[in-house]
């Protein structure tokens, strides 16, 4: 059995393997090779019929549910500009049935005893002076509040923003229990900068990482392109030297949200991995 640090630091996203229930996962799950999973909670809340089980089903077959995950009402990511209209807890139609929803999640991830969760916050405004930022903050630190009162750490994916942008959004949120969930690729595929440099800045903040590779659009405003980890623009040597020069040693978590080969994709980015971090 292979008990490289690498190894036990892996995971995938549940959403990245579609199943329909958790038995599907399951299985799916087993074809990856990998027993850890950072879990999408949204199927829990909506379907509790369908998915109440997971614990139990997971518990009995040795799945580690390491962190979770939660979507916004909504969203729209068909373009970079619905997305930023519709994106998180940002648009004002829709803030209090997610907060609502961010309540209900809290409490599933509590049964399932997991102290980290992430999610897309959505847009935040370039200029702190911007009274959008402000209504952002504030409504960082009331889900802040939600999970923190049950001991657990709520954790940004980046994308949205510069990692400029967003370490000045949680220098001013200042809020302990509130993190980063760093992937490479969202700052391609949303033309934000180079992860390598933004690693070193949001450092401190780096609860958790995914795994994910893309190519950059060449044509400004538009989306970049989602690709097997490996064949794209990031420079996993580069990245991993700048994860361990910021003291990281978390979970690497593998997410592919495009094509038609997700578990061979996985296992790809599976040996990547293995192969870049002793």
């Amino acid at each position: 059995m292979n008990y490289s640090p690498a190894l036990q630091r892996l995971a995938v996203c549940s959403w990245s393997l579609k199943p329909s229930d958790p038995h599907d996962l399951l299985e799916k799950l087993r074809a990856t090779g990998i027993h850890r999973v950072q879990l999408n909670l949204d199927p829990l809340r909506e379907e509790p019929a369908l998915w109440e089980q997971t614990g139990k089903v997971f518990q009995e077959a040795g799945i580690i549910i390491l962190s979770g995950m939660f979507g916004c009402v909504g969203e729209d990511y068909t373009t970079l500009d619905t997305i930023r209209l519709t994106g998180g807890i940002a648009p004002d139609a829709t803030w209090a049935e997610n907060l609502r929803n961010t309540e209900a999640t809290v409490t599933i991830a509590a049964k399932l005893g997991l102290k980290l969760v992430t999610f897309h916050a959505g847009f935040v405004p370039h200029d702190a002076a911007d009274p959008d930022f402000a209504k952002m903050v504030e409504r960082l630190a009331a889900v802040a509040d939600v999970f923190a009162a049950a001991g657990m750490t709520v954790a940004l994916e980046t994308g949205q923003e510069t990692a400029a942008g967003l370490a000045e959004l949680l220098t001013v949120l200042d809020r302990p229990n509130v993190g980063v969930n760093f992937d490479p690729a969202n700052m391609l595929l949303y033309g934000k900068g180079n992860p390598i440099d933004a690693v070193r800045l949001l450092g401190p903040w780096i609860r958790q990482v995914h795994v994910k590779d893309a190519v950059q659009s060449t044509v400004p405003g538009t989306w970049g392109e989602e690709v097997p980890a490996g064949t794209g623009q990031v420079d996993w040597p580069a990245f991993f030297a700048a994860l361990a020069e910021v003291n990281f040693t978390g979970d690497l978590v593998i997410e592919r949200e495009a094509g038609d080969q997700r578990v061979a994709d996985i296992r790809l980015a599976h040996e990547l991995v293995l192969k870049s971090i002793p």
